[in-house]
């Protein structure tokens, strides 16, 4: 093998290496932000599960079957609430969402109006055609309250006046460091015939109404979920960008390897060629 072969292998060797050190620091970094948004994500569940029991308590009852939140209508236009990365390298993260938010309205004669959380999903949604009436990029990592309200009350007016007939968040739930499943969750109107026919007795009253309480709490309702959601897909985010980093050093470690064993036997065969010319020259004297 020619010698300007071995230089081209010893360099692709030296860019390997270049690039296993940067995926190896990524899924570091990747594994310490896990931690910290796992715990965040655990810590906003208990929220969002009494906000969710505390509504279902009051939906189930009797006086919120005139509430706007809870009327059924012909949906002909949905706004989603998409939540997604800011960047790219976590495998399947993005593209799982996306996937199932372009599944759920392939039928939809008008495509849905787009609330976007992150970056890839303002990118994806404004490439293909959707209308994105706001954007939050950078959200999740410094991750406030406050666009949540913002986002929790856009949705609200939208349906309370008529300009869409269903709203609905999609997002990653954290299962474990190894498994995120891509979630559909709808916010209102509100489901309140799931336990229909064996309605819990209340013994709360509610002052001025159960349906002025249930209007109040839906704001709220939405707001805890949004956040909740939020810290979840980035726990996800996290989780998968690890796992693919950790893959792609094992990659590079294995391309290594193998660029290393070619390099060796290119240099055994021109040590080999050598020494068959100085023999074959010694012989000729």
């Amino acid at each position: 093998m020619a010698s300007g072969n071995m230089k081209a292998i010893k360099r692709r060797i030296k860019s390997v290496k270049s690039t296993k050190q940067i995926t190896k620091a990524m899924e570091l970094v990747a594994s310490s932000k896990q931690r910290k948004a796992k715990q965040r994500a655990e810590n906003a569940r208990p929220y969002f599960e009494a906000q969710y029991e505390m509504l279902n308590k009051i939906a189930q009852g009797d006086g919120v079957g005139t509430s706007v939140f809870t009327k059924k209508r012909e949906i002909k236009n949905r706004l989603f609430v998409v939540v997604a990365g800011d960047r790219g390298l976590a495998g399947g993260y993005n593209s799982n969402v996306f996937k199932m938010v372009a599944a759920e309205c392939k039928d939809d004669t008008a495509k849905p109006k787009i609330i976007a959380i992150g970056k890839k999903t303002i990118d994806y949604f404004e490439k293909n055609g959707y209308d994105v009436i706001q954007k939050y990029p950078g959200f999740a990592e410094n991750l406030k309250v406050g666009y949540c309200s913002d986002i929790a009350v856009t949705a609200v007016n939208m349906f309370k006046g008529g300009e869409v007939d269903e709203v609905s968040i999609f997002y990653t739930t954290f299962v474990s460091s190894l498994q995120q499943n891509p979630t559909k969750f709808k916010l209102v109107p509100v489901d309140t015939e799931s336990d229909k026919g064996s309605k819990p007795i209340s013994l709360t009253d509610y002052d001025p109404s159960p349906e002025a309480v249930f209007e109040r709490i839906i704001p709220q309702f939405l707001l805890s979920i949004v956040f909740c959601a939020v810290c979840e897909s980035y726990a996800c985010e996290q989780s998968a960008r690890r796992i693919a980093m950790e893959s792609a050093t094992d990659n590079a470690q294995q391309m290594i390897e193998d660029l290393s064993l070619l390099y060796n036997r290119a240099r055994q065969e021109k040590i080999t060629n050598e020494i068959n010319e100085i023999v074959s020259g010694a012989n000729a004297i």
